[in-house]
């Protein structure tokens, strides 16, 4: 009944608007003084949720993503991209998912490809021709490529809370970052068979090889980053330190950085990093409470005695956590859901990884759905389009991406094969 009461004060809290952190610190901090327990528990409970080497990764890999905002590495990649798929039918479609492939390797967050790119990709394919509502949905849909393919934030997250190798999770994530960006590419190309007047034009050599060796810099960035990790040679956070690093020495090479604009980046990543941390501190809070009323092992009894098929189980697992996903911001959701679904998926025999790529996927979903829909209203906001519109054209995209993942629900080497082929 404790725990009911305190769900119930965070959704109360999170409907009248208040911040997602605050909306879970002020329920749990009633609960402990109601049960009697000191404030300097909740403090330290708090404290050393966020208190882990593994995400020391975290600011790291935003400043990655956030330089490579602004040194210009996204228009080079784009710039690519043309050339190489631009001049098929619906070749800018392509090129949008393209982009958001090679971007993924240096963000690691959606909001992040999609606050670079829907400036820059949406007017691009309004001016060739397409229809707004399909260049608005599929530049929505293939952000989430960001936070799935390594480096990725919320599988740093994931990899702290459940006790996994961040590694394993990185290599388990990169097939399922390349399947949701082969079901987008799919439905691209069914979309524009029937439309012959979307083909591009044949680049000119020169425009070919000007726009190839202006990619050879930041097609660096992931060579170390994934290059190192998955070889061994750095763990995620020294891989991180030295991305950054490499991708702010791009942007002072190409004369996009100046100490100013340092500053800017410093800032930027300082401000979305301490928010990530009062989430996660908060969520531990919740953790502490929902472990001590025993909720998990409720839930648990209540799933064993429900299915004893780990499948069932998984789909069960989806509908929850895409419905949870449509009003909670993926990190707490992610904290939040974690500790009580892991225990249950293990005694079910899923494999952490393989739990931990379902999970992300979920809740990336959850992104481009309604009322909360991170992804869209940053969209709408970049791109200076009514929210309705953003909407409408996302809707098409969630089936492919829905397909996707009851692919990796069902089939989980697609997600384990590269992790166990390279011994992490």
């Amino acid at each position: 009944m404790s725990a009911g009461l305190v769900i119930l004060g965070i959704v109360v809290l999170l409907a009248v608007r208040v911040p997602i952190a605050f909306a879970i610190l002020a329920p749990c901090l009633v609960y402990m003084a109601s049960t009697g327990q000191s404030s300097g528990l909740a403090l330290r409970t708090a404290a050393q949720e966020i208190n882990s080497f593994p995400l020391l990764a975290i600011p790291l890999f935003i400043m990655v993503g956030v330089a490579a905002n602004h040194t210009g590495i996204a228009d080079r990649i784009f710039a690519f991209a043309q050339v190489l798929l631009g001049r098929v039918r619906a070749g800018l479609g392509y090129v949008n998912i393209g982009v958001s492939v090679g971007f993924s390797w240096v963000s690691g967050t959606a909001l992040a490809d999609v606050a670079g790119m829907g400036k820059m990709q949406v007017p691009a394919m309004t001016d060739r021709g397409y229809p707004r509502r399909f260049a608005l949905g599929l530049t929505a849909a293939s952000s989430l490529i960001s936070p799935i393919m390594p480096p990725s934030i919320p599988a740093i997250v994931y990899a702290s809370v459940a006790a996994v190798s961040t590694a394993a999770l990185f290599a388990a994530a990169v097939v399922p970052a390349f399947l949701v960006a082969a079901g987008l590419a799919l439905a691209v190309y069914l979309w524009g068979r029937k439309r012959p007047e979307l083909v591009g034009e044949k680049p000119t050599f020169a425009e070919a090889r000007t726009a190839t060796l202006r990619v050879i810099g930041p097609l660096g960035a992931p060579v170390i980053l994934l290059g190192g990790i998955l070889g061994g040679f750095f763990t995620p956070t020294e891989a991180a330190a030295v991305g950054a690093a490499y991708v702010l020495a791009l942007g002072f090479l190409y004369r996009r950085l100046n100490l100013r604009s340092l500053w800017r980046i410093i800032v930027e990543t300082a401000t979305t990093t301490a928010s990530i941390a009062i989430v996660l501190a908060a969520s531990g809070l919740l953790g502490w409470v929902l472990a001590r009323e025993r909720v998990p092992q409720d839930i648990a009894s209540f799933l064993l005695d429900l299915t004893e098929n780990p499948i069932v189980f998984l789909v069960l697992v989806n509908v929850v956590l895409i419905l949870i996903g449509t009003v909670l911001e993926p990190i707490a959701a992610l904290m939040i859901t974690v500790p009580v679904l892991l225990p249950i998926a293990v005694q079910f025999g899923v494999d952490p990884v393989h739990f931990g790529v379902i999970v992300i996927v979920n809740l990336m979903i959850g992104l481009l759905t309604p009322p909360i829909g991170g992804v869209l209203f940053v969209l709408g906001s970049a791109t200076r389009t009514p929210m309705h519109e953003v909407f409408r054209g996302t809707g098409p995209f969630l089936i492919p991406l829905l397909v996707v993942l009851g692919l990796l629900t069902v089939a989980p080497d697609l997600v384990l094969f590269l992790p166990r082929y390279l011994g992490l």
